[in-house]
C-alpha cells in the first residue's frame, strides 16, 4: 500500500482561504510568523512568476494558470511546513493540504474592507455574493476530506487573534500517522 503525502512529510501543510477581505492573507503571514512555517500567497507568485494568461479587465486581476502554479509548487509542497493564502482551493491537489481553513467574514464587515480597498461595485457584489452563499466552504468541502475542513470567524482583530491560537495549537499536535 502506498503511503500518502502527509504520512512522509514531517511538517503539515495549511490552506487559508476565503472570500477576498476575509483576512487570508493577514491570518496566513501572522501564523507563518508565529510558527516559523513558509507563508505562500499565490497572488504574489503569480505576479513575481509570471503564473498567468493575461489580465481580466472586468475584475481587475491577472488570469491564473492553474497548472503553472501548481507546477511550481510541486515540490515545496512536498517539503512540507507550508500556508497557502488564495481565495480559491479546488484546483490544487487534495494531497497537499492536512488542513483547509476556510475563513468567514460578516457581510457589513465585508463590503467596508473592500470599499477600502478601492474595488469596483461589480467586483463588490461578486464577491459578496460569494460569501452570502458560501461558495468557498462548499469547494474546500467538496475538493478535500471532511475532517480537514474547517471555517472560522474572522470579523475582527480579536477573531484572527483566535484564529492564530487555534491554528498554532492544531500544528503543535499534529503528527504523522505511523
Amino acid at each position: 500500500m502506498a503511503q500518502r503525502d502527509s504520512d512522509m512529510r514531517k511538517k503539515p501543510n495549511i490552506l487559508i482561504t476565503g472570500t477576498p477581505g476575509t483576512g487570508k492573507t493577514t491570518t496566513a503571514s501572522a501564523l507563518a510568523e508565529a510558527t516559523q512555517f513558509r507563508h505562500i500567497n499565490i497572488g504574489d507568485l503569480v505576479k513575481e512568476k509570471n503564473l498567468h494568461d493575461g489580465w481580466d479587465d472586468q475584475f481587475d486581476c491577472y488570469i491564473i494558470n492553474e497548472d503553472l502554479v501548481c507546477d511550481e509548487l510541486e515540490d515545496i509542497m512536498e517539503e512540507g511546513g507550508n500556508i497557502v493564502d488564495y481565495h480559491g482551493c479546488d484546483f490544487f491537489p487534495e494531497r497537499w493540504f492536512d488542513q483547509v481553513v476556510v475563513l468567514q467574514t460578516d457581510n457589513s464587515v465585508l463590503y467596508d474592507r473592500l470599499s477600502k480597498r478601492g474595488y469596483s461595485e461589480t467586483k463588490i457584489s461578486n464577491n459578496m455574493e460569494c460569501e452570502i452563499f458560501q461558495v468557498l466552504l462548499e469547494e474546500a468541502k467538496e475538493s478535500y476530506p471532511e475532517g480537514i475542513v474547517v471555517a472560522l470567524r474572522s470579523d475582527s482583530i480579536d477573531d484572527i487573534t483566535n484564529n492564530i491560537a487555534t491554528l498554532t495549537h492544531w500544528l503543535t499536535t499534529w503528527q504523522t500517522v505511523p
